[in-house]
């Protein structure tokens, strides 16, 4: 029991609170008497995102066995992914059109699906966690969808806010509403994949320091905390499911937006 105490004296040390983890902090630095430099500064989100990158190079890079025909069994694992969101696009889009954007909507899906599954080692940074970095990457995206529809289709654009067969005395109420839904997508893209990752780590770390505090009373307590510790691991297990999923869902999203951009519907 002592060990265990010694433990969460470190613990409680270096994390303060669940939130701490989710905390941006600066590395390196950079001053100047003339200069604002912060926006130079190395911090945990500089960090992780080079490490994210850092990945997906690699995967590609040390997988392709040799660039023989035959690749390795991580490469065809990569090609599953590949095919499944190929597929996804190609369904989503249709037309001629989707194989301009398969290359944007393949590359957010595995920046988000590798940036959710680092978030998920214990003590990392969950750069997905942060609203202002993927809410505005949700914007972007909007924009996009938005600036291509209009580049298309001119003015004809708005009458994707009126629905067809809407009788007149209800357009405007309709185009009001159908309106503010079509706004509210830049904000929902990115709070459904934050709020869904920072909900379940906040969920995870408030969950396992509870845990940990109970364990470490008496050694009856330690045995039964076994208990509770199954069920954490199996919320564990649906967190990576969840993390998997949001990818898919935001490059499903995107998608749809993209289509709504090309053809009005």
């Amino acid at each position: 029991m002592n060990y265990m105490n010694n433990m969460l004296n470190i613990m409680n040390t270096y994390i303060n609170s669940p939130l701490d983890q989710f905390e941006i902090k600066v590395f390196l630095g950079f001053v100047s008497p003339m200069l604002n430099l912060n926006n130079f500064n190395i911090t945990t989100f500089t960090l992780y995102t080079s490490i994210v990158l850092l990945i997906i190079i690699s995967s590609y890079v040390l997988t392709n066995n040799n660039n023989k025909i035959i690749g390795s069994r991580w490469f065809l694992f990569q090609e599953v992914i590949y095919d499944t969101i190929l597929n996804m696009v190609k369904g989503q889009i249709g037309g001629k059109l989707w194989g301009f954007y398969f290359p944007l909507i393949y590359t957010f899906f595995i920046f988000i699906f590798t940036a959710n599954l680092i978030s998920m080692i214990p003590y990392s940074f969950a750069l997905n966690a942060h609203m202002i970095f993927v809410i505005s990457l949700s914007f972007i995206v909007w924009g996009g969808a938005t600036i291509l529809g209009l580049y298309k289709h001119g003015w004809v654009f708005f009458s994707l806010f009126v629905p067809v067969g809407t009788p007149l005395p209800l357009v405007p109420l309709l185009a009001l509403i159908e309106l503010l839904s079509y706004v509210a997508r830049a904000l929902s893209l990115g709070l459904r994949l934050s709020s869904n990752i920072l909900a379940g780590h906040l969920l995870m770390a408030i969950l396992g320091g509870l845990l940990f505090t109970f364990m470490s009373i008496n050694l009856f307590t330690f045995i039964l905390g076994f208990i509770p510790l199954a069920a954490i691991f199996a919320i564990m297990i649906l967190e990576f499911a969840i993390a998997i999923i949001q990818a898919y869902v935001w490059s499903i999203l995107t998608s749809s937006y993209l289509k709504d951009g090309l053809y009005l519907h």
